[in-house]
């Protein structure tokens, strides 16, 4: 950086000489407030301790008063970089980078915008009050009324949005867009976009929220993101809110599912993706070893103690590792719920062929028992018409019955 000033500076000298004689000659009367060197003061001690540094510009009282050697600073405003010593710093408004000495490639526009920064580098506030109180943060950039306005050492953060992340202090590599956005922020890493998005984290880190009032339940927690105008959100470490999704149908879709790496998608079920097609067969078999039984979840997972009917991964694993789903630690997580489902329908449709066939076997049975009790009864049938026949022959055979005389 120091090394592109000089180049610069250098560069602007070189156009100075040439340049500044004609326009001392052009312009009649010559312009008020020009100096040598390129330099410009208008007001009460403007520029008023400068030896050899080049292209500055102090209009206001007490702009610039107290640069000596540095270059390409420009003050506009009573008091506006009033103690600076260090170079290509920009202020625009009373008392903007009032306080600052030695920091360099600052940008201030507002009344008072960067008033407390010493040794700060690399910062921008625009608005009133904006970074009010920074000291020794760099690469700090506030836009709007008190945005970042008492933060002291906090570096890296990016504010749009009046009173946003006003009350951080300490806090790093944050951004809020949105009046009152990480309001009371001083945690680091946190995305904050959306009107008081994320207004009550204190010391949370790394947390994301998105919309209007989004992440207002976070406080302490981290690692949380909050999509959705009102997502609130809960205090809970490492958690996800979505707004406009629980109940709300999406006929003709498909699950969406989540792996170690957070990445979202749904599964592919087409041939084309898969590789090693064969028949379960027995592989499913193992489910009959699984043990479902009843719970609820821990009081900080769920506070209201629903009943759950499910499995519990670690017994799933003894019966087969393949039918769970591991942390990033590689620690049991919970179970393949989809693929135990296939299971089941391929048990289900073992037992299905197996009823079928049953169903066959049975038909091929009653069908047989059918055609034997016709035989059965056709041989009845027979024999009795056979025995009809015989008693009607016995009874023809029988002698006539006699008439006995009565002698007296």
């Amino acid at each position: 950086m120091k090394n592109r000033n000089i180049i610069l500076t250098t560069i602007l000298l070189a156009l100075g000489s040439l340049a500044l004689p004609q326009w001392t000659q052009a312009v009649s009367p010559a312009p008020d407030g020009g100096y040598p060197g390129g330099n410009t003061a208008e007001g009460y001690l403007a520029l008023g301790s400068l030896t050899t540094g080049v292209y500055n510009t102090g209009i206001g009282v007490y702009s610039l008063l107290s640069i000596t050697d540095q270059s390409l600073c420009t003050a506009v405003g009573a008091g506006a970089l009033f103690s600076n010593t260090g170079g290509t710093n920009t202020a625009t408004g009373t008392g903007a980078l009032l306080s600052n000495t030695t920091g360099t490639n600052n940008t201030a526009n507002g009344t008072f915008a960067l008033f407390s920064s010493t040794a700060g580098n690399d910062n921008t506030a625009i608005g009133d009050r904006a970074l009010v109180v920074a000291d020794n943060a760099d690469g700090n950039t506030a836009v709007g009324s008190f945005a970042l306005g008492v933060n002291t050492s906090g570096s890296l953060n990016t504010v749009i949005g009046a009173a946003a992340l006003i009350t951080n202090t300490t806090g790093s590599s944050n951004t809020a867009v949105g009046l009152n956005s990480l309001f009371s922020n001083n945690g680091d890493n946190n995305t904050a976009v959306g009107r008081g998005a994320l207004g009550g984290n204190t010391s949370g880190n790394n947390n994301v929220a998105l919309g209007f009032g989004a992440g207002s339940g976070v406080t302490t927690a981290s690692n949380v993101i909050c999509i959705g105008t009102n997502v609130a959100g809960n205090d809970v470490n490492d958690s996800c809110y979505i707004g406009n999704i629980f109940g709300d149908t999406s006929s003709g879709g498909t699950a969406v599912f989540v792996n170690t790496n957070g990445r979202l998608g749904t599964a592919t079920s087409s041939r084309r993706f898969k590789d090693e097609i064969k028949p379960m067969n027995k592989a499913s078999e193992m489910l009959f070893a699984l043990k479902p039984v009843t719970f609820r979840y821990k009081k900080e997972i769920d506070s209201q103690g629903i009943p759950q009917f499910g499995l519990v991964a670690e017994d799933v694993e003894a019966v087969n590792p393949d039918l769970v789903v591991r942390d990033k630690e590689g620690k049991v997580n919970t179970v393949r719920y989809e693929a135990v489902n296939a299971m089941l329908l391929n048990e289900f449709l073992k037992e299905h062929r197996k009823v079928q066939e049953q169903g066959v076997t049975i038909a091929e049975l009653k069908k047989d028992f059918r055609a034997t009790v016709a035989q059965l009864t056709a041989r009845l049938e027979e024999q009795a018409a056979q025995i009809q026949r015989v008693s009607a022959h016995l009874e023809m055979k029988k002698p006539a019955p006699q008439m006995a005389a009565n002698h007296p």
